[in-house]
């Protein structure tokens, strides 16, 4: 393992900092001496450095050698690994990403650089295990140390699971059980050791390295608001807070159609801005995350989707316009803003009608057994009818209280995930591989899951009643026995 003094000229020399912050070389030492690591550390206070300076420890490749070691980040959005990889190559680090915004040429020339023993640190997503031509170049490398980013994705009871996170047990296998770290800034007790469940690591085999969430340049507000004006009044007041002006802006929505008529509204008033949603192409979406992080444009009005990535210093004005579906989803969010440690508002214009919202979010993604059992007896008993009219064919048998009920989709990605389909996505949705777990017929079990989602709403309902220090609240609701 290097000496503390090769990790300090290795800071130095690539990142030109001085010296770590607190836990970081903690956190890289132990990881250096292969051991396993689980680190909750707020946004903005360098978390990836905590695998990146372990990366730069590896020797150049051996074109000679049977087995080259690599550094494998698994990462949840193209758009973060992206940014990160242009940031260390500007850096002069070895470092590459493989994902599905590569075309075929440049993806199989990457692969081919992989197998060979270029590059020190490779970023995919978890979905990039599927396919076997990755994972036949990934086995001629030594994965050094695996690190799992944004590692809140990994657990159902985090507030961003992601299906394809839940395979990071049997990814860990094949890559020969390595040296792992876990990191992210949201999890609770039961987020991490569901964690620990997931990664297939004992608890006692882990250590936590726990940072605490404390931003002191953060004024976190709660105005009370009822209806659309008051919001904006407050918006537009807010835009113009002397003391909080020359940096960005960001101005969160649970809704598209919300974000849409409040962006009516604020270039009706002269307010330039852009927006930022799901429905948008990608290419417009890069534009528009490109445009923000270089300073083109100051303000943006966005849905969640602008989120993991957003690496910029002075947003000095964070907005919730409609209320966060968790504690987990508020903390991520206002921890982007001051990055720059420099003084920085977040104000949660809280309106209870949001609520329903939220609790609609709720019902589209927890399926009861109910459900689960009339979509698997379509697939089994009308697979012909499914194939050839569609999942909105499917979706208008199921249920038809709403035609925006996402619950199918939600039910698509857990049945894959569990490997009873091939999908999530038509056609391969269709394709039944094998019976269904008990799980998804167990009521008692997807209930209970649905009331800790419940449970994490009404949290939203207690800050925003808190009447003295809202980050004390926020520190009791993540520390659990972190100290302990």
């Amino acid at each position: 393992m290097p000496d503390p003094q090769s990790i300090h000229s290795v800071l130095a020399r690539h990142f030109g900092y001085p010296s770590f912050r607190p836990a970081q070389q903690a956190v890289i030492e132990h990881v250096l001496a292969g051991n396993h690591a689980m680190v909750v550390m707020p946004t903005g206070m360098g978390k990836s450095l905590c695998y990146q300076i372990p990366a730069l420890t590896i020797p150049q490749a051996d074109p000679k050698a049977d087995a080259h070691e690599i550094v494998l980040v698994l990462s949840p959005l193209v758009a973060l690994m992206h940014d990160q990889v242009s940031d260390l190559r500007s850096r002069g680090i070895d470092a590459a990403y493989i994902n599905s915004s590569l075309d075929r040429p440049t993806r199989e020339t990457r692969y081919q650089e992989v197998a060979s023993g270029k590059y020190r640190l490779l970023y995919v997503t978890p979905e990039r295990f599927r396919k076997q031509e990755f994972r036949t170049i990934i086995a001629k490398r030594h994965v050094k140390l695996l690190a799992i980013d944004e590692a809140h994705c990994v657990s159902q009871w985090g507030h961003d699971f992601r299906p394809d996170y839940s395979r990071v047990g049997e990814i860990r296998e094949q890559l020969g059980f390595p040296t792992t770290i876990a990191l992210t800034a949201t999890a609770t007790e039961e987020c991490r050791r569901d964690i620990y469940s997931q990664l297939g690591i004992p608890e006692d085999e882990i250590q936590l390295f726990y940072q605490g969430i404390e931003r002191p340049n953060l004024r976190l507000d709660v105005e009370h608001v009822m209806g659309d004006q008051e919001k904006l009044d407050a918006i537009e007041r807010l835009l113009h807070d002397d003391q909080y002006r020359g940096g960005s802006v960001v101005i969160y929505f649970s809704l598209i159609k919300t974000l849409t008529r409040f962006s009516d509204h604020l270039l009706s008033q002269g307010v330039d801005h852009e927006c930022y949603h799901g429905d948008l192409p990608s290419q417009k979406r890069r534009q528009v995350h490109n445009r923000f992080l270089n300073g083109d444009t100051d303000v943006v009005l966005a849905t969640n989707a602008f989120g993991m990535g957003i690496d910029k210093a002075n947003i000095r004005v964070l907005i919730h316009a409609e209320t966060p579906g968790s504690i987990e989803s508020y903390y991520q969010e206002v921890g982007r803003a001051g990055r720059d440690n420099q003084p920085s508002r977040c104000v949660w214009l809280y309106d209870q009608s949001d609520l329903m919202t939220q609790m609609q979010f709720i019902e589209w993604s927890n399926p009861d057994a109910d459900f689960y059992g009339r979509l698997l007896n379509l697939l089994i008993e009308h697979n012909e009818s499914c194939r050839a009219f569609g999942v909105d064919w499917m979706n208008e048998r199921l249920q038809r209280v709403s035609r925006h009920d996402h619950r199918i989709a939600t039910a698509f990605a857990m049945l894959d995930r569990a490997g009873v389909i091939a999908g999530p996505h038509p056609p391969q949705c269709f394709d039944l591989l094998t019976a269904a777990p008990d799980h998804f017929l167990n009521q008692e079990s997807l209930a209970e899951k649905k009331r800790r989602d419940q449970q994490r709403l009404y949290a939203m309902v207690q800050l925003a009643a808190e009447p003295e220090d809202r980050k004390a609240f926020l520190q009791r609701y993540f520390e659990g026995d972190a100290k302990h």
